[in-house]
């Protein structure tokens, strides 16, 4: 099946590069191959393959050639200059598709010597705005809430395949990825504290009560949420201030993981992880397709009142957003928040 955001990616190559990055086994691969599709004689090149990497730094394609794709180019030393190289010279000759695991979204930050060259997209897992049409939404979310929204465990939907499969992609993630962005040396404390955030998702976090936990300091374990965050394992939500919301709190952040099957917890906390990654996947697909500055946070206050979500886009509330498992009212203080903010808001109900 095409993924949401392939007519955008093939649209944006006819003018310039396309970085598409996301979290390991997403699909980022297949997708660049099904684009592959829309162009004459295109070339797969990648650099985790030997042979693909030698004919990389040798340049090896053909001027027939229309479509370059390169995964896992981040991994090649000097790559912006690279692949800026190849485009300032070779652009008027092929497009190029660049994909990578999560740490390609981390290269792209501070400054950056291709801006302007490229538009960058990230590719999130299945939801309930995006699965296959043989498949009914009954039978979509019971997949979603159950084995999560990556590919292979959502198509196949099998419970022991689908635990083997989580096991290999975090252990990648922690010998490839982890190790690529920084030295870490207490690899087990890390497994550790993702353990401890699987079982305290949409909890607000305390770096410190973690740390004792850990018997490591606060600091590592803030470093530690921050290199799973870039690498696309699990992303923190903060609390919104407002000035018409005079009584709000200054609380830490929350946690919640891209594949819903990590949560570990009962049906509530998998049905508000469902909901903060669907919304952050619209989020970031309004970033990437027409350029909004979206953000993603949740509400409490000195009284008490507390709501789930709150979508932020060009600075302005969006939605408010509860999430309950049976309530059949409106939350009272959704409507108190929706009223403050102006903001459109919802309810979100589980289904059986």
């Amino acid at each position: 099946m095409n993924r949401y955001i392939e007519p955008m990616i093939i649209r944006d190559l006819q003018k310039k590069m396309v970085f598409l990055g996301g979290p390991r086994q997403v699909g980022k691969t297949f997708l660049s191959k099904e684009i592959m599709k829309n162009w004459k004689d295109p070339i797969y090149l990648n650099y985790d393959n030997v042979q693909h990497r030698q004919r990389i730094r040798a340049q090896e394609w053909l001027p027939r050639n229309q479509l370059l794709v390169f995964d896992e180019l981040h991994k090649m030393p000097k790559w912006k200059s690279w692949v800026k190289g190849i485009y300032d010279v070779e652009g008027d000759r092929h497009k190029i598709l660049v994909t990578g695991s999560s740490r390609l979204d981390v290269y792209r930050r501070g400054g950056d010597s291709l801006l302007g060259r490229y538009h960058y997209w990230r590719l999130h897992p299945f939801s309930l705005d995006e699965f296959p049409e043989s498949m009914s939404f009954e039978d979509a979310l019971t997949r979603l809430l159950e084995v999560g929204g990556f590919p292979e465990p959502f198509l196949t939907m099998d419970q022991r395949e689908s635990a083997r499969w989580r096991k290999d992609r975090f252990d990648r993630v922690l010998t490839e990825d982890l190790r690529g962005l920084e030295l870490v040396r207490d690899i087990a404390s890390l497994q550790v504290l993702v353990d401890l955030l699987r079982e305290r998702v949409s909890s607000t976090l305390a770096p410190a009560n973690l740390a004792s936990d850990l018997e490591v300091s606060p600091k590592s374990v803030s470093r530690w949420i921050e290199l799973l965050e870039k690498t696309y394992v699990c992303f923190c939500i903060y609390p919104y201030a407002a000035k018409n919301l005079s009584r709000s709190l200054i609380k830490p952040p929350k946690t919640y993981f891209y594949d819903n099957a990590d949560v570990l917890g009962d049906h509530g906390s998998r049905l508000e992880n469902l909901v903060a990654t669907s919304l952050l996947k619209r989020l970031h697909w309004l970033e990437d397709y027409e350029g909004r500055r979206c953000s993603l946070h949740y509400l409490r206050d000195k009284d008490g009142r507390e709501c789930d979500f709150l979508t932020i886009i060009d600075k302005k509330p969006d939605l408010c957003i509860e999430v309950k498992v049976q309530d059949k009212e409106i939350s009272k203080h959704l409507r108190y928040y929706a009223e403050r903010l102006n903001s459109r808001f919802a309810r979100v109900k589980a289904m059986a």
